[in-house]
């Protein structure tokens, strides 16, 4: 008997109600309590090692989950690992307690992972020593196979039937003792994610798109980590205000300094310094604390110590030369944004035109999103810079280079190849 089946069959996991009327599709049942009950939260050595062992005996593919404090600490680290395997039941781990999973992520290790959206819960997973060598996404499962919610809580109830609690997504995991509540939270969202594997599993091999979503999961797991990215302050929220280069390395010089407090006292940086308030000193470029004072974000709440800190980046900035003061907009690495196309290169917007509405249509008759059969980035480079001489072992050489799998080179290639030649005829 499966998990799901299980859980169909003990009426104590279901909330007190008649059966719908015939004509009504049922409604779905709420999960109210892990089966074995909430795992005690392992956060000891020993505890550690009777879990590895447990994991090590256990069969089948591994269901994997990660907390992380995101809105409240500096950083993405996970505070809570929660696993469920057949023979070894359900986990939960404190990272904090037992900050290297290395024993674990061994033990597992050949094992298949399933994840729901891995590329959030990786970069968490391996800073404790986890990582898997092969994976299935539930989430990109359900994009590929052409569900229009793909969220963990509407794919359980939608493949499964089953209705999860999500109240608790957005609660500060670094939060210790995590109450029972949250602990329950945690555990449910492994409960049923063997079954909502197998489910996708058996929907994509109906649909032909098993092998493509297996090409797209073993992307993933051998992906490696992805760059420290480039001049994290051009993201700050209102950016698009700030307009002269003087202003725009006041905005460098808080966000910098914001960064450095966030991370000394493990805080999220918004909640040391809104981003609006960035804006609004680089916009104002106040003369001094007083005057910073006058700034929506820098009231009467923050200490002088606090203004002065930041009046001090305020005139960091101020002080720079001119040489050394950002340059507007980042350095482009791409074609330029499409909207200009039709000025510089007629002949590109006709190729990316012809492009797109054939990447759509195909889309559209596989039932994926367009971004999940081939990335639109990949789509304006080919379209801007084709091939010299644009036959198909060339289109599929260059969809390769931008790092397209086999299968969407085997979808798209023969798309893209007609809109170029089209498009030059």
């Amino acid at each position: 008997m499966t998990d799901a089946q299980e859980t169909a069959a003990d009426t104590s996991l279901r909330t007190p109600g008649g059966a719908p009327p015939a004509d009504v599709a049922p409604a779905p049942i709420p999960l109210l309590e892990p089966r074995e009950g909430i795992p005690p939260v392992v956060a000891s050595d020993d505890a550690l090692a009777q879990v590895v062992a447990a994991f090590a005996a256990g069969t089948g593919p591994v269901a994997v989950d990660a907390e992380r404090a995101s809105g409240y600490r500096y950083g993405q680290r996970a505070y809570l690992v929660q696993l469920r395997r057949d023979g070894a039941g359900s986990a939960l781990i404190d990272p904090v307690g037992c900050p290297d999973l290395s024993s674990l992520g061994e033990a597992l290790r050949g094992s298949e992972w399933i994840l729901h959206a891995a590329t959030q819960d990786l970069p968490c997973l391996r800073e404790i020593g986890m990582a898997p060598t092969e994976l299935f996404d539930t989430e990109l499962a359900g994009r590929l196979a052409g569900f229009p919610r793909v969220g963990l809580g509407a794919m359980v109830e939608s493949v499964l039937g089953y209705a999860l609690e999500k109240g608790h997504s957005a609660v500060d995991w670094s939060t210790r003792p995590l109450p029972d509540p949250w602990l329950r939270y945690a555990a449910l969202d492994v409960e049923l994610l063997i079954d909502l594997r197998n489910a996708l599993e058996e929907e994509l091999d109906r649909q032909g798109k098993l092998e493509w979503a297996q090409e797209e999961f073993d992307a993933i797991a051998s992906a490696p980590p992805a760059p420290p990215r480039k001049d994290p302050w051009r993201r700050t929220s209102g950016m698009h205000k700030v307009r002269r280069r003087r202003q725009m390395a006041v905005v460098r010089e808080l966000w910098n300094a914001r960064d450095q407090v966030a991370q000394r006292r493990d805080i999220s940086p918004g909640k040391v310094l809104g981003d609006a308030a960035i804006v609004e000193a680089a916009l104002s470029l106040p003369p001094n604390a007083q005057a910073l004072t006058t700034l929506p974000g820098f009231g009467h709440r923050m200490g002088r110590r606090q203004l002065e800190q930041w009046q001090a980046a305020i005139d960091r900035a101020k002080a720079l030369p001119e040489a050394e003061l950002p340059q507007p907009g980042q350095p482009l690495t791409g074609p330029p944004p499409p909207r200009s196309w039709a000025d510089k290169d007629p002949a590109a917007a006709a190729r990316l035109s012809a492009a797109r509405a054939a990447v759509s249509e195909l889309a559209e008759r596989l039932h994926m999103p367009q971004e999940n059969l081939i990335t639109p980035d990949t789509v304006r480079r080919v379209c801007w810079e084709p091939p010299k001489d644009p036959t198909p072992d060339a289109v599929e050489d260059v969809l390769t280079t931008y790092g397209a799998r086999r299968w969407q080179i085997e979808q798209v290639a023969p798309l893209l190849l007609r809109a170029l030649t089209s498009a030059t005829a």
